[in-house]
């Protein structure tokens, strides 16, 4: 059979295959085209899912009657200029696009016009493609002094088989909302204004410049609850920085759907940066939960490849590990930050519990989340109160709990573990001179069930799960002797060899140093092999073969040994579990403030170690309206 060239027309609808998947496809490539124009606001529309009608309108550059014609043509751009050698540079792409493919693919396989008003200019013009014919430019009305409106209807009425693989209206229509959202995200100075099937769909205008504005955009399309249970991130390396906003443990999904990375401003979806993303949180979530973070990655085009997709939806970084990193260590050092802060949607969710009428487990952030935490503002200030010993009354609380708290000074707290029905020895100073209702968790007044905690706070009431909340605190304990110490190795009595696909023992052979401070001796064994000395002492009598296997799948699909330290921590976390103060278990008031004081100075003690709130606090403004006083 002859090789022939292909036509234009079939090369551009082939190309349409790959940039164009579906409406919000094309949406993404519109507005990526409109935001490297300069525009401040952006107007989408869409009709029947997209496929009926698409327009998006904007206020940038715009475009002269002598461009309109080379803007669609297949590979014509202006977002990649020579050099002085006259060579283009696809290593330092500083646009969104850059390919020139979508207007021409947009136009093999739909109707599309463009009018347009290069800024300066008093006159307007438009060009209409039909099926890959172009029509001649024309004059054309146009409302704004500058920028260009996009409209595309019947899409793929020239390639019909396509149609067929199109979802519902409303799917269609979803998608492109989604889309929408995330390049609003991304681009918070830009007002976007998106209406489906005429009814207005998402109303958001131009953010200021910075972290409160980025912030106020986010709150706006994920909704209060994120804004106000989101720890800012702000961390750099070598040249890479990393900014955004990531959720508290508490604030966890049942999917990864709230989740957003960019790079550069473009949102991308990329396997490096969400294991990295789950990694960061392994500590504090159970497996089949999953964070919500909003994550920037701001680097020289030089060290990042965003031209490795047609889509462009994917990119490669010259150093993953560097960026797999900084992710980590940044998310976990800003949740080590927030201290022992729960999420605002664990009040929420009990006071929607308690109010008549409403399911047992409400919707999350279903009341005001204001106010709802006293580490909400960024740590705890104690009030003038403290200052004057202006101690307020505890009315309502029985004579024995009273009575609990009548010692001149607590010396010293006794520890948690359970040691026979005895106390324990020495472990925190507190005192009750102070107005313990100052401190963030309060004054332990009574044990529930004695398995609950409930403390007053200045301005309201905190129920402490004894066991929850002491088994995470043993738990960072048993972690940080751990890292101080390293972790204690058994020798096997006979070395076990692991058969490998020759590059996944390279991959793991490739980490042995970082496996031996785990505990984790291991040594290549010939090409397709891997021989194991020894384990950690913590696994005991472990599957090594298994273990093994899992950190090669781990190395290959997340580029870190996620295997190995989650098998630790597990260990700890079970140890912790069973050395932590079990329900049913008595506490006097000294314990029950010790348990307080040291959750208070211990990161990461608002959840479990299973991503589960440790306490629940509610303001007397939402007790008080409860029983109907507001």
């Amino acid at each position: 059979m002859p090789i022939r060239r292909l036509p234009p027309d079939l090369i551009n609808r082939i190309a349409a295959g790959e940039v164009v998947e579906r409406p919000a496809s094309a949406v993404k490539e519109l507005v990526e085209n409109a935001l490297d124009a300069g525009a401040g606001r952006l107007e989408i529309q869409a009709d029947g899912g997209g496929l009926t009608r698409i327009l998006v309108s904007d206020d940038g550059a715009g475009l002269g009657p002598d461009e309109l014609p080379v803007a669609i043509e297949r590979h014509a751009t202006s977002k990649l200029n020579p050099g002085e050698d006259g060579a283009y540079d696809l290593l330092r792409i500083a646009t969104l696009g850059f390919r020139g493919e979508a207007l021409p693919s947009i136009g093999a396989v739909a109707r599309l016009s463009i009018a347009s008003r290069a800024k300066g200019r008093a006159d307007a013009h438009a060009i209409l493609v039909e099926g890959g014919a172009v029509h001649a430019v024309a004059p054309s009305a146009f409302a704004e002094p500058h920028g260009a409106r996009v409209e595309v209807r019947d899409l793929f009425y020239a390639t019909p088989a396509r149609l067929k693989f199109m979802k519902s209206e409303r799917a269609e229509a979803m998608a492109i909302a989604e889309e929408v959202k995330r390049q609003a995200m991304a681009h918070h100075e830009v007002g976007f204004f998106l209406d489906l099937d005429g009814r207005r769909t998402l109303r958001l205008p131009a953010e200021p410049a910075g972290d409160a504005g980025r912030l106020a955009r986010l709150g706006a399309i994920l909704g209060r609850d994120f804004a106000d249970n989101a720890l800012p991130v702000d961390q750099e390396r070598e040249g890479v920085r990393l900014s955004g906003f990531a959720g508290l443990p508490t604030y966890n999904r049942g999917n990864a759907a709230h989740q957003y990375l960019f790079v550069n401003g473009r949102p991308v979806r990329d396997r490096l940066l969400q294991g990295a993303l789950r990694a960061a949180y392994a500590d504090f979530l159970a497996r089949d939960r999953h964070p919500a973070a909003v994550l920037y990655l701001d680097l020289d085009p030089v060290l990042v490849d965003v031209n490795v997709h047609p889509a462009k939806a994917e990119v490669r970084f010259r150093d993953p590990a560097l960026v797999r990193g900084l992710i980590v260590g940044g998310l976990r050092h800003v949740l080590a930050g927030a201290g022992h802060r729960a999420s605002t949607t664990v009040a929420g969710a009990a006071l929607g519990s308690f109010r008549p009428g409403q399911p047992f487990a409400a919707p999350l952030g279903a009341p005001s989340a204001a106010g709802y935490s006293a580490w909400r503002s960024g740590g705890w200030r104690p009030s003038p109160s403290a200052a004057t010993g202006d101690l307020p009354g505890f009315d309502g609380v029985s004579a024995r709990a009273e009575g609990a708290f009548a010692y001149d000074a607590l010396a010293a707290a006794l520890p948690l573990a359970e040691q026979g029905d005895g106390p324990a020895p020495v472990q925190a100073q507190v005192r009750v001179e102070q107005d313990l209702t100052q401190f963030p968790l309060g004054a332990a007044r009574a044990q529930v069930h004695e398995t609950y905690i409930v403390s007053q706070t200045r301005d309201g009431v905190v129920i402490v799960d004894q066991h929850a909340a002491h088994e995470r605190l043993v738990y960072e304990r048993m972690k940080a002797e751990m890292a101080r110490g390293g972790v204690a190795r058994q020798a096997l009595l006979l070395p076990e060899v692991v058969e490998l696909d020759p590059a996944e023992a390279e991959r793991v052979t490739a980490r042995a140093a970082e496996f031996e401070a785990l505990g984790l001796v291991v040594e290549p064994f010939g090409p397709g092999a891997v021989l194991v000395r020894e384990t950690p002492a913590l696994l005991g009598d472990t599957d090594v073969a298994g273990l093994i296997r899992d950190i090669a799948d781990d190395l290959a699909e997340n580029g870190a040994a996620l295997a190995l330290k989650e098998r630790l921590e597990d260990v700890c976390s079970t140890m912790a579990c069973h050395g932590s103060v079990r329900a049913g278990r008595r506490l006097n008031a000294v314990e029950m403030n010790a348990l307080l004081r040291e959750m208070e100075a211990t990161p990461h003690s608002g959840q479990c170690n299973h991503g589960r709130p440790t306490y629940v606090e509610l303001k007397l403004a939402d007790i008080e309206r409860l029983f109907g006083r507001r």
